[in-house]
């Protein structure tokens, strides 16, 4: 459990939070039809993250069934992309938003939402009790703020390997949400863009298969060298590839028997 400002805050393996006290569920930066935005300008990535994206929500929304619903901007990944989106995506997405009180929250790529053709309301930025949520964080302090916009990540060694995890960021006074579409990348949290959001230290929730660990960040690795590589293999890139080891909790040297 993360608590910001009091506020009890329950983060899942898929990259959401749920808010207990008002029976609110939170994903950011779904970055939906961003592969048909890639496509269109030349960089062939297979047509499916809307799919895959909207698919892991669904499940999210049936294990929470919250009342509401709050998409943290960045949403689609363009302005143009809820026009690309297929029959059946647009279905899903009008089920979701007549079965919760859904709010679509501003970002950078898509700005406000149209929310009149694709259900629920739009706005820049909205308070949830002690909270304020917007999608790009503010210089700190911005007591109560919950934001995404940074795709935070984790690095971290285990046994001898480096293991790099999409997690949620907080010090207790704010929290930075990780990207929840299937094709974002991610920042590493010891990245310069972080030092304007923690002037301390703070915890990392990284997201394993089965839980999330917190993590000061004390314990986190800058990035190695980036090796050269294709603009597909860099947006595809999530963080979580399927034959990195399974990520394990880090006990105390008192705890290994």
């Amino acid at each position: 459990m993360i608590s910001v400002c009091g506020e009890r805050l329950l983060p899942d393996v898929s990259g959401a939070v749920y808010v207990p006290g008002c029976d609110t569920l939170i994903v950011s930066d779904l970055h939906l039809e961003k592969g048909s935005s890639y496509a269109r300008r030349g960089v062939a990535l297979p047509p499916y993250d809307t799919r895959t994206t909207l698919k892991r929500l669904a499940q999210v929304l049936r294990k929470y069934r919250p009342a509401r619903v709050i998409s943290l901007g960045d949403s689609f990944h363009d302005p143009e992309a809820p026009q690309r989106l297929s029959t059946v995506d647009r279905g899903v997405i009008a089920a979701m938003t007549q079965a919760h009180a859904w709010v679509w929250i501003a970002g950078n790529h898509e700005g406000l939402v149209d929310a009149p053709a694709l259900g629920g309301s739009a706005a820049e930025e909205m308070a949830l009790g002690k909270l304020v949520l917007r999608h790009e964080p503010r210089a700190a302090p911005a007591t109560g703020e919950i934001c995404g916009h940074l795709h935070p990540v984790g690095v971290i060694r285990q046994r001898g390997r480096r293991l790099r995890r999409r997690g949620f960021m907080s010090d207790g006074t704010r929290l930075v949400m990780p990207a929840f579409g299937a094709y974002t990348g991610g920042l590493n949290a010891l990245d310069a863009a972080f030092g304007a959001v923690f002037d301390t230290g703070f915890t990392a929730w990284l997201m394993g298969d089965t839980q999330v660990y917190p993590l000061p960040s004390s314990k986190l690795l800058p990035d190695e060298p980036a090796s050269a590589a294709t603009p597909a293999a860099q947006a595809l890139e999530t963080g979580r590839s399927a034959n990195r080891p399974r990520f394990q909790a880090i006990r105390k040297k008192s705890d290994r028997r």
